[in-house]
């Protein structure tokens, strides 16, 4: 059990508050040396990236074509183990830490050799906890948050917790141990998301697919990935039951910002399941403008075209009434049904799995792939008789539903262990518990 120190002073630090008798508080510039090595010519190691949760990592890519060549690395700066690396415009993020790995940054950041000999564990630990993020964050300047930055000298005579050199270790251990237990935790319920999310598809899948009813007699779907689909079910392109419109080519030199317009449509407005309009641009109407033919209706089905999904999913969404009056722009897609197919029916499949994989052999576009109308209408569908459809379609709402509160729950205990984390880590590096004693016993025990 963790307890306090014996007697504690005045840091001089008002959001710092008291630390423990025997603790200093120095300055940035007195514990570190920016460091001058840049990318001449042979360029070091990986490419690194910070993480506000783990620190620094080697940076991966989705898309191969986003990787620098050689040449353009010039002037990037060099990280060695061991060295504290600074991104000043995300330190509200956590911006910064002690890295394990040998590599190169982008000349935004900031790398740093320790002047003095220290457990470079802690200082990773201290500087990347919530109560110097507070601190880091009052001195940030900028309009956007994402790029509110803290100057050279600001950073160099920022407050810096100094334990005796025994101390350091002493809590580095603990919380390397105590984090490691966390995340642990955190993966298993990371796990837990990921079988939800496997579970909820396999059930929309099969639903939209094989139907209720178990024992229903079967016939050859022709379509491979489909196999046997129920007698008295339809097989067909979606061009049978569905007209599809793309929408039009209004220049972005033209939008306006006035929310009195009419909002425009875009791909970046077309989310897995739903519509955001937290970005949002406009577009002044004028009388017989022709623009009719392009209004969004509720009701409708919308998929962007570009990038049409991402790591959670198909980028489709049907239009709601709070999502109307808009226009659609170019590279969305409207999807208008007639009263035979159920418009949550046909979503859900075109949601699933082999609405991607119909696209991958066909799929055009290099660094943004798309698809075109043409390809969407061409996608073959299963359509049962419309009342079964509204049954598959409610018994799929009470299933997706414990599923989801399943799903919320494990996001939550996420959370809640994710802020234990951040408090363990804050106490321990400024003295507001003692864990002198834990770290060697338990040490021992290991």
């Amino acid at each position: 059990m963790t307890k306090a120190y014996p007697a504690y002073k005045d840091s001089g630090v008002e959001w710092l508050a008291d630390l423990p008798y025997g603790w200093a508080v120095g300055k940035f510039r007195h514990q570190f040396r920016e460091s001058p090595e840049k990318i001449d010519s042979e360029v070091v190691g990986p490419m690194l990236s910070v993480s506000g949760y783990r620190g620094i990592e080697v940076k991966g890519y989705d898309d191969e074509n986003r990787r620098r060549l050689d040449e353009d690395l010039v002037g990037y700066r060099i990280v060695r183990p061991g060295q504290l690396v600074v991104n000043t415009m995300w330190l509200n993020y956590a911006g910064l830490g002690v890295s394990e790995f040998e590599g190169h940054v982008s000349p935004a950041y900031r790398s740093y050799d320790f002047r003095q000999d220290v457990d470079r564990r802690y200082f990773h630990h201290l500087l990347r906890s919530s109560i110097y993020v507070q601190g880091y964050t009052q001195l940030l300047t900028g309009i956007r948050p994402n790029s509110l930055q803290m100057s050279r000298e600001d950073l160099m005579d920022f407050p810096v917790v100094l334990p005796p050199l025994p101390e350091q270790t002493a809590i580095a251990a603990f919380l390397d141990r105590e984090t490691a237990k966390i995340d642990a935790l955190v993966a298993e319920q990371r796990r837990l998301i990921d079988l939800l999310r496997e579970k909820r598809q396999a059930v929309i899948s099969h639903a939209v697919t094989k139907g209720l009813n178990p024992n229903a007699p079967l016939k050859p779907s022709g379509i491979d990935w489909l196999g046997d689909v129920p007698e008295g079910w339809e097989v067909c392109e979606a061009k049978r039951f569905v007209s599809i419109l793309s929408g039009f080519a209004f220049p972005s030199t033209s939008f306006s910002d006035d929310e009195h317009d009419t909002p425009l449509l875009r791909g970046a407005n077309v989310g897995v399941g739903e519509l955001r309009w937290d970005e949002t641009v406009y577009w002044r109407r004028a009388p017989d403008d022709g623009l009719d033919v392009f209004e969004v209706q509720s009701g409708d089905l919308v998929i962007g075209m570009d990038r049409p999904w991402i790591s959670a999913g198909v980028r489709v969404a049907i239009v709601t009434e709070n999502d109307v009056p808009c226009l659609l722009l170019q590279r969305v897609a409207s999807l208008r049904t007639d009263d035979s197919l159920n418009k949550e029916f046909l979503r859900l499949q075109l949601s699933g799995e082999a609405f991607i994989h119909h696209f991958l052999p066909d799929m055009t576009g290099v660094s943004v792939p798309h698809i075109s109308p043409s390809q969407i209408g061409s996608f073959v569908i299963v359509v049962p008789p419309r009342a079964e459809q509204d049954q598959i379609i409610a018994h799929l709402a009470d299933k997706t539903s414990q599923l989801d509160t399943l799903n919320a729950t494990a996001e939550t205990a996420i959370a809640l262990l994710q802020e234990r984390r951040a408090a363990l880590i804050s106490a321990a590096v400024t003295g507001k518990i003692d864990v002198r004693h834990i770290a060697p016993k338990e040490t021992e025990a290991a």
